[in-house]
């Protein structure tokens, strides 16, 4: 009996052993699973960190033309239009994201450019144009015409202000190339500027000096919810298929608050 017993506790020995055994294993691979998560979480705490922060330096590094706002806007009001607004008039502030290249674009403008112009000259309205640059990435232009002809007329906008720039944005509309085809090359950019009459901008035209900040607009305007031109939104609600009487309507009803 006492060799039995015996035997019963070495049996009960060894499985407490093996017990042990198993228990540390599990911990052990426990206490590395969590080694690993916490591992991957500070990692990709710290990517995330490093990608916000590249991104920011991106953008901060992007030269902004003179006379265009901080986020991406170039503003034309009566002032910019050689109106008369009074002093104590509130305008309603109208957003046009918009692609020189655009034939949508360009209908707008046929159609509702003149309205808008005159709103701005008597103080109803404020425009923010927000160049939208995109169709060189759906195939619309295959020298890159969006970018680069928004970025001649950024040029006139440093060089001049915002009042010039909106006669080279008139005139990059009344000659927009067809879409699909190449549009005019830098040197002959800067030769149309300066028949409007804005000499010295041979550098910047050529080379693409504000291209870049043409392209952040474009990831703005994105980041923002905008996908086609031309995009408007009247006191921040957008306008769909905008006329000018339906622009006329948003306006008032922004009015009446």
């Amino acid at each position: 009996m006492s060799n039995e017993r015996q035997q019963r506790a070495a049996r009960a020995e060894q499985m407490r052993k093996q017990r042990e055994k198993s228990d540390r294993k599990q911990r052990n691979v426990i206490t590395i699973a969590i080694v690993v998560v916490v591992v991957a979480l500070t990692a990709l705490g710290g990517y995330a960190i490093k990608s916000a922060s590249d991104d920011n330096a991106k953008v901060e590094d992007v030269i902004k033309p003179a006379n265009a706002t901080k986020d991406f806007g170039i503003v034309y009001d009566a002032a910019a239009a050689g109106g008369s607004a009074e002093a104590d008039s509130k305008p309603v502030s109208v957003e046009i994201y918009e692609d020189f290249q655009c034939p949508a674009c360009l209908q707008f403008e046929q159609q509702s450019g003149a309205f808008l112009k005159q709103q701005v000259a008597s103080g109803a309205i404020t425009i923010t144009y927000r160049p939208f640059s995109f169709l060189d990435e759906l195939g619309g232009s295959p020298n890159d015409y969006s970018k680069r002809s928004t970025n001649a007329a950024l040029c006139v906008l440093d060089q001049g202000g915002v009042a010039d720039y909106q006669k080279a944005h008139d005139y990059l509309y009344s000659n927009q190339p067809q879409e699909g085809t190449a549009g005019p090359e830098n040197a002959a950019l800067v030769t149309a500027m300066e028949g409007l009459g804005f000499t010295g901008l041979d550098s910047c035209i050529k080379t693409e000096k504000f291209v870049p900040w043409v392209k952040a607009a474009k990831d703005k305007g994105s980041d923002d919810g905008v996908g086609s031109t031309p995009t408007v939104k009247v006191a921040g609600k957008v306008v769909e298929s905008p006329t000018p009487a339906s622009l006329q309507q948003a306006v008032e009803a922004a009015q009446k608050g």
